[in-house]
């Protein structure tokens, strides 16, 4: 027997509202820990059909997120951190780092926003690192992500190289 694929995303909580809270963030750091991407989107909307997309996305370091933009169409997207620390990269047309800033929870830089068409990431650089993600919706999978051709795909042997570059 196969064992079942770990999900890329939990659950959206239901209701009307969902509150915010540390029950909601320890799920999301649980799957996250879990997880052999070493990170989760939590969703808050309820279907991909949804105009504004938000979703918790807990990481743990070693977590490798492919460069990508949001291009078709094109979208911006906010990133604010809740817990821990990332490092957030943007990118140049060629592949050359264009911003590369510490966000943390705990002062300073809190959060980036990023325009439509820009080549993105991040790197937790501390255990249960969780952001909140903002954008325009619908989201389609198969359309969402427009990756990096510079970057290597998540899992490949390069991949890990490429983030240990990134951090430098």
């Amino acid at each position: 027997m196969t064992p079942k694929p770990f999900p890329r995303a939990l659950d959206a909580p239901l209701g009307e509202s969902v509150v915010l809270d540390a029950g909601l963030i320890e799920r999301a750091i649980a799957a996250s820990r879990e997880s052999p991407r070493r990170r989760v989107i939590l969703p808050l909307h309820t279907s991909a059909a949804d105009p504004y997309q938000r979703m918790l996305n807990a990481a743990q370091p070693g977590s490798y997120i492919r460069p990508h933009r949001h291009r078709d169409p094109p979208k911006g997207e906010t990133v604010i951190v809740l817990r821990g620390a990332i490092q957030f990269l943007t990118f140049r047309e060629d592949g050359a780092v264009a911003t590369s800033v510490v966000l943390r929870a705990d002062g300073g830089a809190i959060g980036l926003d990023v325009r439509p068409g820009v080549y993105h990431t991040f790197v937790a650089l501390e255990p249960d690192s969780v952001v909140f993600e903002a954008k325009t919706g619908p989201y389609d999978d198969r359309m969402d992500k427009d990756f990096a051709p510079w970057a290597p795909p998540e899992g490949s042997p390069e991949a890990l190289a490429y983030l240990t570059r990134l951090l430098g």
